[in-house]
């Protein structure tokens, strides 16, 4: 098959999903394929040039990828470094190359990839990609929706609020929430931009410091506990993996810094409590319609109440991430991993 692996973007996560991309790309020709990595935003070439053949020489047009730095990118630098200085999101003949394409690798994470804007493009493109359809990233990606949902549905999780830019912070108040909380950007990932706060003074601070980022957040209780994830594909429910930081919480530096966290698969737990936990992340992909592959976070506290974090529409995939980690205690090794999200996702396009 000719796959384009899209990755980068504009996003918090672009580092990241660079790392994704290139793991994913290197399966996909190990497996056979004809495989481009493309930077969504800088695109390839700033000339009108023929792309044909253009497959042939996949290698050499793909993008290099660097190191995951420990902190997030500077995106305005990033927009500093594209030649045509377009404000179109989708770089010089990005959508060219993905119409080539049988069929796109989605290996973008956070804004601008897991949000469904990308998606309902290709969908009027008539490209085909991985992962789920423009509503259910939509509903998974904003935290304060997928979070109404999830009551909505049975589906426990912290109790919590949204507040945008302009609101009175003592909102939190009125909806029961007490120190010491979590702040969070309604709309991002990888950690980036959350605290747990234990007092007025540090709820400020956070609260500056979320806005960075986006105009509205999520505040919502601290559940103390363990932390696990549950990948999904096809509506079933993977092993559980669990994540246990040596310093602080699952942060940005915890995620990406070798040795920085301790990750168990199958988790070590009772088997009422991963059947109850499975059962949610399932009910979780039913919910959002996330309709090929996800993966969903949980806490568990000293008295084993579950706590349904969010869902991730287009987890990390590298061999070291959370949904392979997962998939190998099935016997699924990378490799497979890759062909098999190409096949669940091809299925929408049959139906």
């Amino acid at each position: 098959m000719k796959i384009v692996v899209l990755a980068g973007g504009l996003s918090t996560e672009r580092d990241v999903s660079f790392k994704t991309g290139e793991m994913v790309t290197k399966a996909l020709r190990e497996n056979g394929h004809q495989v481009i990595l493309l930077d969504v935003f800088m695109g390839y070439s700033d000339k009108e040039e023929d792309l044909t053949g253009i497959f042939d020489r996949a290698e050499a047009v793909s993008v290099k990828v660097a190191a995951i730095p420990e902190t997030a990118p500077d995106l305005e630098k990033v927009k500093a470094q594209r030649k045509d200085q377009s404000d179109n999101f989708f770089g010089p003949n990005v959508i060219e190359l993905c119409r080539m394409a049988d069929i796109v690798f989605m290996a973008l994470h956070g804004e601008n990839g897991e949000n469904g804007k990308i998606q309902a493009a290709f969908d009027l493109f008539g490209i085909r990609y991985t992962g789920t359809g423009y509503l259910g990233s939509a509903l998974a990606m904003n935290k304060g929706m997928a979070k109404q949902l999830f009551l909505e549905n049975g589906i426990p999780t912290p109790r919590g609020t949204s507040l945008k830019r302009g609101e009175d912070a003592a909102k939190i108040e009125t909806c029961g929430i007490h120190f010491p909380c979590v702040v969070k950007p309604c709309s991002g990932g990888s950690s980036i931009g959350v605290s747990i706060v234990h007092d007025k003074a540090e709820y400020e601070q956070a609260l500056k410091e979320a806005f960075r980022w986006e105009n509205e957040l999520v505040i919502e209780e601290y559940v103390k506990g363990r932390e696990f994830s549950v990948g999904v594909i096809d509506f079933q429910a993977l092993p559980i993996i669990e994540i246990a930081p040596v310093e602080g919480f699952y942060d940005y530096k915890n995620k990406y810094k070798a040795g920085s966290t301790v990750e168990t698969c199958p988790a070590e737990l009772s088997e009422q409590i991963t059947k109850e936990m499975q059962g949610y992340a399932e009910k979780v992909a039913e919910v959002l319609g996330l309709n090929t592959y996800s993966r969903t976070d949980f806490l568990l506290d000293a008295e084993d109440h579950i706590f349904c974090l969010e869902a991730n529409t287009l987890p990390g995939m590298t061999p070291t991430s959370l949904l392979p980690q997962e998939a190998k205690v099935t016997g699924v090794d990378f490799n497979q991993l890759c062909e098999k999200l190409i096949e669940s996702s091809m299925r929408k396009y049959k139906n």
